[in-house]
């Protein structure tokens, strides 16, 4: 069986300055303004501009654009950050694994923000804060020291802008976004152990789900800026522009090979020895350093 992502490239008409403040409100509007933490509904009273907040249940994603600074990253949850806390203490490491006090491209409060400044490509990667902090029980006077670990996933977007010259209009500014929805998220194999049922069946399905509801999504775009709106907004979606691609992939260790399996060319087969796949890739790739004796390997 195989699974692979859909490749969703609706564009946005008018100005090309704008897509870092559009991305980052759309990432807020889905995270955090209607944030339910520990059971409490927080307004959008409480999240600052521009503060993207930890979550120790998962990393966080973050979307920047390349030689803009990043929004601030918060060593903490929100729900944490509504509390007080005696002697925070943080320790940030960036993608190389090394910690990020007093780098240079970095603007790192002493309350454990982090703004990546000036982002480049080769910044992408985990930014990961580890806070510790005392709770004090005042009835026994005892004193203990607590640990939580945010980690946040900084990416640079992929979009492009374009100049379109339009039959009997003039030049126009439209920006073409890519994204994809990936059906190998971080830790599915482990959830996929625990269900009985056949679980990439369930995941082909789920994507085919996901790419009907983000089409739904844009097509109520056209009626919505044609019935609610007097004056089209500076970027608005452009009817008939939405396109999707499937993008064929495997899943670590299996491959598609058309010369060993040409019976079942389009099939994701487990990669030979001396042959392994560490990602989504649709080839195996051959290992040169060590001798791989076992079928389905992840790594060389």
């Amino acid at each position: 069986m195989q699974a692979g992502g859909w490749g969703p490239r609706p564009a946005l008409g008018r100005a090309c300055l704008l897509p870092l403040g559009v991305l980052l409100s759309a990432l807020l509007a889905l995270t955090q303004v209607e944030a339910a933490i520990d059971g409490e509904q927080y307004s959008v009273k409480v999240i600052k501009k521009n503060y993207i907040y930890g979550n120790i249940k998962h990393q966080v994603n973050i979307y920047v654009k390349v030689y803009t600074n990043s929004p601030f990253l918060v060593c903490m949850d929100l729900a944490l950050s509504q509390k007080e806390v005696i002697d925070p203490n943080y320790l940030w490491i960036g993608p190389n694994g090394k910690t990020l006090k007093g780098q240079s491209y970095v603007n790192l409060t002493e309350t454990g923000k982090l703004m990546v400044r000036g982002f480049q490509e080769s910044m992408s990667g985990s930014y990961t804060c580890t806070l510790s902090y005392k709770t004090i029980n005042t009835d026994i006077q005892e004193e203990r020291e607590k640990f939580k670990t945010y980690k946040f996933m900084v990416y640079e977007p992929s979009y492009k802008c374009h100049v379109i010259k339009i039959p009997k209009h003039g030049l126009l500014d439209e920006l073409f976004v890519t994204f994809q929805v990936n059906p190998f998220a971080p830790g599915w194999e482990a959830v996929c152990r625990q269900i009985s049922y056949d679980c990439e069946d369930v995941t082909n399905r789920r994507v085919q789900e996901a790419r009907d509801l983000i089409e739904e999504f844009f097509h109520k775009q056209t009626y919505v800026l044609k019935h609610e709106f007097r004056n089209v907004p500076a970027i608005h979606y452009i009817d008939h522009s939405f396109e999707v691609t499937r993008i064929d992939s495997c899943r670590p260790g299996f491959g598609k090979n058309d010369d060993t399996h040409n019976d079942c060319a389009s099939c994701c087969v487990v990669c030979d020895p001396g042959t392994y796949s560490p990602n989504n890739e649709v080839r195996c790739r051959i290992c040169t350093s060590i001798r791989i004796k076992h079928y389905g390997a992840k790594s060389c």
